[in-house]
C-alpha cells in the first residue's frame, strides 16, 4: 500500500512540475525584514512578506521579546485550562478587545485555529452560514466543521447576499462570514453594507481581519474602522503573525458571553498549547505602541501610494485599490513564476501565484509593501519590474 501511494504521489508531483506550478521554498538565512539574506548568500529586497509595519525584526520588538523571555519563560507546556494561563495572556486578551472596541477576546495558536474553532461551538443543522466566495481557506475549513447549511454568495455582492438572506429566514441563526481584506486581491469587504444587512435580517457577522488589523483605518483598527462600523461587528478574528510582529498567534474578539462559551467548547483552544508568553508579552507591547501613534501605518500608506503610482505609470496591469497588497496581473502561470525568478536575479524577492491559490487564468505576482521599505527600495523594485516586464513582453517597449 505504501509503495502504491508513493508512486501515485510522485506522478502527481511530476504533473505539477510539468505544468510549471511547483512551489519551491526559498531558504532565508537572516532575520525577516525588507533586506534579507538567502541561504546561498545573496542579499535581496523582500516585497512579499506580511510584515506590513516592519515589526518582525524591529529593535523595539526584539528588546521586548528578550525581556519577556526572562520574565515569563519560553513556553507553557500546557493547554489553557490546565496550567497554561499566565496573567500576561489575559492582559493581552483584554488589550486586543479594547483595541478593537469589543468586550473580550480569546487567544489561539494561529488565526487558522481561531477560524477553525469559532463556528462549530455555536452553529448546527438549524442554522445557515453565508460565506463570501473568496474567503480564506481557514474560514472555509472552519465552516465545514459545522453541520450548519453552508451557502456561498458572490464576492462582495450585496445584492446576492441579501437575496440569500431573504431565502433563509426560516432558520434559527444566520451568520455572514467574510474576510475584511481579501489576501489575493487586496480588496475590502463592504462592512458597512454587511452590518446593515445583518441588522435588517437579524444575522451574526464574522470578519477575519488578518490583513488589516494594525494598519487599515485611520488608527489601524482594521476594516471595521475604515468603514465606520467599529464596535458593530459581532466577531473579529485576526492574527499576530502579520502586521503585529509576524510571529504566531491568533484571536477572536467579540461579546463577553460568547467568548466565555468558546473557552468551554472551542476545540482548537481546548486542545492546543497556550501561546508562548514571549509572543503574548511582545504583542501586548505592540498594541500599546499602535495605540500611541499612527506613524508606521502612515508610512505604509505613503509607500503603498507611491509604489502603485509608479507601477501604473510603467504600464503594469494591477488591481486597483489602496491596500499594500498589490496584485500585478500576468494571467499565465508559467509567466508569473518565470517573472518572479528573473526578479530574484535582480535582487527583488517576490513569488508568482497561480492555481490553486488563485483561479485558473488569474496568475499574478502579489507585492506587499512594508512601512520599513524606503523610497530607494521601492525605486529599485519598480526598475527591476520594468526591466523584466520589457524582457518578457509584458510591457511594450517605448518607440524610439
Amino acid at each position: 500500500m505504501k509503495e502504491r501511494l508513493i508512486e501515485h504521489v510522485q506522478h502527481e508531483l511530476r504533473q505539477i512540475r510539468e505544468a510549471g506550478l511547483y512551489k519551491t521554498e526559498r531558504i532565508i538565512d537572516s532575520p525577516q525584514g525588507v533586506e534579507i539574506t538567502l541561504a546561498d548568500g545573496r542579499k535581496v529586497l523582500n516585497f512579499c512578506a506580511n510584515n506590513y509595519l516592519g515589526l518582525a525584526s524591529h529593535p523595539r520588538v526584539i528588546e521586548t521579546a528578550h525581556k519577556a523571555l526572562d520574565r515569563w519563560g519560553y513556553g507553557m507546556a500546557s493547554v489553557r485550562f490546565i496550567c497554561g494561563t499566565q496573567s500576561i495572556h489575559r492582559v493581552l486578551e483584554k488589550a486586543i478587545a479594547a483595541f478593537l472596541h469589543c468586550e473580550d477576546s480569546i487567544l489561539y495558536a494561529a488565526c487558522f485555529d481561531a477560524n477553525g474553532g469559532i463556528f462549530e461551538p455555536f452553529f448546527g443543522p438549524e442554522d445557515v452560514i453565508l460565506s463570501d466566495a473568496l474567503n480564506h481557506a481557514s474560514l472555509i475549513d472552519g465552516i465545514r466543521l459545522t453541520k450548519a447549511r453552508r451557502i456561498v454568495y458572490a464576492h462582495a455582492d450585496m445584492k446576492d447576499l441579501e437575496g440569500k438572506l431573504q431565502e433563509t429566514q426560516d432558520t434559527r441563526f444566520r451568520v455572514i462570514v467574510t474576510d475584511g481584506v481579501f489576501s489575493m486581491d487586496g480588496d475590502y469587504a463592504p462592512l458597512d453594507q454587511i452590518v446593515q444587512l445583518a441588522r435588517k435580517y437579524d444575522a451574526v457577522v464574522v470578519v477575519d481581519d488578518s490583513h488589516a488589523i494594525g494598519f487599515v483605518g485611520p488608527t489601524g483598527r482594521g476594516t471595521a474602522e475604515k468603514f465606520g462600523v467599529l464596535g458593530e461587528v459581532d466577531f473579529i478574528t485576526g492574527t499576530l503573525g502579520k502586521a503585529l510582529g509576524g510571529a504566531m498567534g491568533g484571536f477572536i474578539a467579540g461579546p463577553a458571553p460568547l467568548i466565555e462559551f468558546l473557552r468551554q467548547r472551542s476545540r482548537p483552544y481546548l486542545f492546543s498549547n497556550s501561546l508562548s508568553p514571549v509572543i503574548a508579552a511582545t504583542a501586548l507591547e505592540i498594541f500599546s505602541w499602535l495605540s500611541e501613534t499612527s506613524e508606521l501605518r502612515d508610512k505604509l500608506e505613503e509607500n503603498t501610494r507611491y509604489f502603485r503610482e509608479r507601477l501604473i505609470a510603467a504600464g503594469f496591469d494591477i488591481k486597483p485599490g489602496d491596500h499594500p497588497i498589490i496584485p500585478i496581473m500576468l494571467y499565465d502561470a508559467v509567466l508569473a513564476h518565470r517573472f518572479a525568478d528573473m526578479l530574484l536575479e535582480k535582487g527583488i524577492y517576490v513569488i508568482g501565484f497561480s492555481y490553486p491559490v488563485v483561479p485558473r487564468g488569474q496568475a499574478r505576482i502579489r507585492v506587499q509593501l512594508s512601512a520599513a521599505h524606503t523610497r530607494e527600495h521601492i525605486d529599485k523594485a519598480v526598475e527591476a519590474f520594468t526591466e523584466v516586464g520589457l524582457t518578457l513582453g509584458v510591457l511594450k517597449k517605448p518607440v524610439a
